[in-house]
């Protein structure tokens, strides 16, 4: 027990379990759902971008614009008593506004109406298509 009345062995357990507690608590703020989350704009841009292609293809649209809103940021849930930690959650779609040149044509709005419904499972109250 000689060791533990030299003050430099002390100091060093000192700062080395100052540094461990310091690791743990950075550790544990961490996401720890392995970078799998999702954040509104991220989702929203790559959700427009798979819209866009679909539309665009479309009999009748023409140059199309689309614009998404989200309904939250997503979330990570914590899951008990599981192999997995967490599972992202991701965000809602609130609203679509669809711009298309073929939007006065009411035989386009109706594809495109149905196309963006079915692909988002949203309601049909919450897409709008003009030209």
């Amino acid at each position: 027990m000689k060791w533990l009345s030299d003050k430099r062995v002390v100091k060093a357990a000192v700062i080395i379990g100052l540094t461990a507690i310091l690791l743990i608590g950075v550790f544990s703020v961490v996401d720890s759902s392995g970078g799998n989350s999702i954040n509104a704009e991220e989702y929203a841009a790559r959700t427009e971008e798979k819209l866009l292609e679909i539309v665009s293809q479309i009999s009748g649209v023409g140059k199309v614009r689309i614009f998404l809103t989200m309904d939250n940021s997503g979330e990570n849930v914590y899951l008990k008593n599981t192999d997995t930690k967490t599972v992202s959650i991701e965000p809602k779609v609130r609203g679509v506004v669809v711009v298309c040149d073929g939007g006065d044509d009411p035989l386009v709005v109706s594809r495109v109406l149905d196309a963006v419904t079915k692909a988002l499972n949203i309601s049909s109250d919450k897409v709008c298509i003009t030209k």
